[in-house]
């Protein structure tokens, strides 16, 4: 298996033990024997096979010289075999000649050369996994945008190279469980590699793609900050403080370099501008440690998998777990409330959805739930005892996940049909009862003006 997330100097390290040192290059030409005569060859054989040996051996001999004149000095054998494969560029010994200078290249910090010496190796060998890290290592850190776009070809071979791999490959001295974990590693790190370089790019949606596929893979902290970024650039601060928080409960960098610092800058930033101070962000922090966490316990089966349509779920009751089917409130319109326990802004909208809950309490075709949202599920019994919400609660079940709520609170009306006719995401407290109340009469009585007492609900 790779390892492809290491600093570029322990790659480079990596690939350095790999190459062949001149020494041994220089051992191989001379053992290199020209090609047996035929028995009994014709005139023209005979004389073509003469020139083939002499010029065989005209090049292990100037190969010979080559590195015996250069010595210990790298930038003089760099020279020489660059000068070699220009007078024999067909020569069998490339590999083992590109591999040297590759070697020397990267000793004398010749990042240039180096990368074209090992994209040639590339180019004559396309499984050379190791090589071809190392290509992408080089293309990214010293490479125009041209060579960013050869490094997002290499990732794609690589991660090719990771599929095809197979448990019956692995090394005897690894269990199955390890091998796997360090596939998925593996895929994470060149998913997150390309991500970068798609940035470079200014492929933002190949970036976000990526990154959201090498956190899949196993969560990690780079990707969810550059998530943050780029939801930050977007100007989608619930996504961004989500991403964040999610890359500060992770230390994962492996490189010696904590960035929960600057990370705790840019959470505050973006907490401010969507909360006007920092109250309630370190209950956010400690929830997003909590998720993170949960995140890497061995995974549940996802209640309601695969199911397209609200009417389709069966949630339950909070807090006993009683079965709910939605397919109950069918023909209604149904109003929803995401929320979490540990969300100040969700404990503040709960009285003003209460109050809108109470206006249309008369409305048997109007019907008000509240849905949490809670990834331990033990902390709602207790909060649920303390708040005493008068409005029904469930837990969500997925339902979050199919209407794609990723803030709190957020409030979702349902049509008659099951369809999203309204959604606020967060709300106004000077005014969220009046819009809440003109939105679900616009949804229950279409055809009907402003209901006379409609104003009984709003502040």
């Amino acid at each position: 298996m790779l390892s492809f997330r290491s600093t570029l100097s322990s790659q480079l390290a990596f690939c350095l033990t790999l190459l062949l040192v001149c020494p041994a290059l220089a051992q191989e030409s001379s053992s290199s024997t020209p090609a047996e005569l035929p028995a009994k060859p014709g005139r023209a054989k005979q004389d073509a096979a003469k020139e083939a040996a002499r010029q065989a051996a005209a090049e292990k001999e100037d190969l010979q010289k080559a590195i015996a004149e250069a010595g210990n000095d790298r930038a003089a054998m760099v020279r020489n075999l660059d000068a070699f494969l220009k007078k024999y560029p067909e020569s069998s010994q490339r590999p083992q000649i590109y591999r040297a200078i590759v070697e020397s290249s990267i000793q004398l910090r010749d990042f240039p050369r180096a990368t074209e010496y090992a994209e040639r190796i590339v180019a004559l060998n396309p499984e050379d996994s190791s090589m071809t890290v190392l290509s992408i290592q080089l293309l990214d850190h010293y490479g125009d945008a041209l060579g960013w776009r050869r490094a997002v070809s290499y990732c794609g071979r690589v991660l090719d190279l990771l599929k095809r791999s197979s448990p019956a490959d692995k090394s005897p001295r690894l269990s199955a469980e390890e091998w796997q974990n360090d596939r998925k590693r593996d895929v994470s790190s060149v998913l997150l590699v390309r991500g970068e370089l798609y940035r470079k790019l200014n492929d933002l949606s190949s970036a976000q793609k990526d990154f959201e596929a090498s956190y899949a893979e196993q969560p990690n902290g780079a990707a969810a900050e550059h998530l943050g970024e780029i939801a930050e650039l977007k100007n989608d601060l619930n996504e961004a403080l989500r991403q964040y928080a999610r890359a500060f409960s992770l230390d994962d960098r492996g490189n010696g370099v904590s960035p929960q610092k600057e990370l705790r800058q840019k959470i505050g930033n973006v907490w401010r501008l969507a909360h006007r101070s920092e109250d309630g962000l370190g209950d956010y922090l400690l929830h997003a440690f909590d998720e993170t966490a949960a995140a890497a316990a061995p995974a549940k089966p996802a209640p309601n998998q695969g199911l397209t349509q609200p009417y389709e779920f069966t949630v339950r009751e909070a807090p006993d777990g009683a079965p709910f089917p939605l397919a109950d409130t069918k023909g209604k319109v149904v109003v929803l409330n995401f929320w979490a326990t540990w969300c100040g802004p969700c404990r503040e909208l709960e009285p003003h959805f209460e109050k809108v809950a109470a206006h249309f309490s008369g409305d048997k075709d109007v019907l008000f739930f509240g849905l949490n949202c809670d990834e331990d599920e033990s902390l709602v019994a207790p909060y649920l005892a303390e708040e005493r919400p008068k409005t029904t609660v469930l837990f969500a079940d997925g339902l979050d996940r199919l209407l794609s709520v990723n803030a709190f609170p957020t409030t979702v009306i349902l049509d008659r049909a099951g369809k999203v006719a309204y959604r606020s995401d967060g709300f106004d407290p000077d005014d969220i009862e009046r819009v809440l109340t003109d939105a679900i009469l616009r949804v229950a009585h279409p055809n009907a003006g402003p209901a006379p007492n409609a104003a009984a609900a709003r502040p």
